[in-house]
């Protein structure tokens, strides 16, 4: 399905790089920006307040179930924000002993279990182009339990990035970015302890996933299948390496796109919503967070200093 850019809206927050969004119980959206800042905004208004500092990089957000917030923080690790004082709280910035190098996205249990993932142990948001072209196969799937125990679930993922749940939680799914899957770990149930996949052979990179208010994974396509990347991946790790220190700009560059994609729980597509490229190539686009709420698709974006969002079809 294509989508149509006249119920597409595009809402300005004060600083760049909205990379997710929520949306709280009374329909104010939230998102987190690269200076560190913690947004609330007001769909009706247009008004935004800040919430937070996390003196970090917020990226992936979620709802606790006593109202606070939880933000991954690519540079402080797993965060919780109470928004009515702005206070920031670290859960976990440490794992094995060793600092978290680059906290990602998470999906809340309903007892309190914390789902999130760690995108490299090699690189930190800053060099996320260094681990993707290099596909150091470092990624993780973490637990925290209500106790505060956290441990690794999933280890080698390539690139992990969003995460969610099933909607009775007999599984979880994590995003391979540089995969282009949905990895599934199986909770419950007779496949309790087994891996698969809810998806394979993406159309693009996918970044966060979430679970819509429709019961469907939400899952944002960042950007199109890359030929040069996937030829690059099959190369000598030399010369992959060798492509991260040539300078940005003859780096290979993401097309400008705006899609994101439905699927239920068998892993079959609901929706793909491919938006009509900005004419030009400039305008909204590389939506790299994604959530539905009742019938409207919003978007964040890592290279945006705005959210969107999308009535959806």
């Amino acid at each position: 399905m294509t989508g149509s850019r006249s119920a597409f809206t595009v809402h300005p927050v004060p600083s760049m790089g909205a990379e997710d969004v929520v949306v709280s119980g009374d329909g104010l959206v939230l998102t987190g920006t690269e200076d560190g800042a913690i947004w609330e905004l007001d769909p009706a208004t247009g008004s935004t307040r800040l919430v937070a500092d996390t003196r970090g990089r917020p990226l992936g957000l979620e709802l606790l179930p006593d109202g606070r917030l939880l933000v991954c923080d690519a540079v402080r690790g797993l965060l919780q924000v109470d928004p009515a004082t702005g206070e920031v709280e670290v859960l976990v910035d440490r794992v094995e002993g060793e600092p978290m190098r680059f906290c990602n996205n998470a999906a809340v249990a309903v007892d309190g279990t914390i789902w999130f993932s760690d995108s490299s142990r090699h690189f930190g948001v800053d060099r996320w182009k260094d681990d993707f072209v290099q596909d150091t196969c470092t990624g993780r799937l973490l637990r925290r339990d209500p106790d505060g125990t956290v441990s690794v679930v999933l280890d080698g993922l390539r690139f992990a990035n969003g995460v969610a749940l099933a909607g009775d939680e007999s599984f979880v799914c994590v995003a391979e970015c540089r995969g282009r899957t949905v990895v599934r770990l199986w909770l419950t149930g007779p496949r309790a302890g087994e891996r698969d996949h809810l998806v394979t052979d993406l159309p693009g990179y996918p970044d966060n996933i979430s679970r819509g208010s429709d019961g469907l994974v939400w899952v944002a396509v960042a950007s199109p299948t890359d030929g040069l990347v996937e030829r690059l991946g099959r190369a000598p790790m030399v010369l992959r390496r060798a492509m991260t220190r040539i300078p940005e700009a003859l780096q290979p560059k993401p097309k400008q796109t705006i899609r994101v994609q439905a699927y239920d729980d068998a892993g079959r597509l609901v929706h793909d919503l491919d938006l009509p490229s900005p004419e030009g190539g400039s305008g909204y686009h590389m939506v790299t967070g994604v959530r539905e709420h009742d019938g409207r698709v919003w978007m964040g974006s890592l290279h945006e200093p705005a959210v969107a969002v999308l009535d959806r079809p």
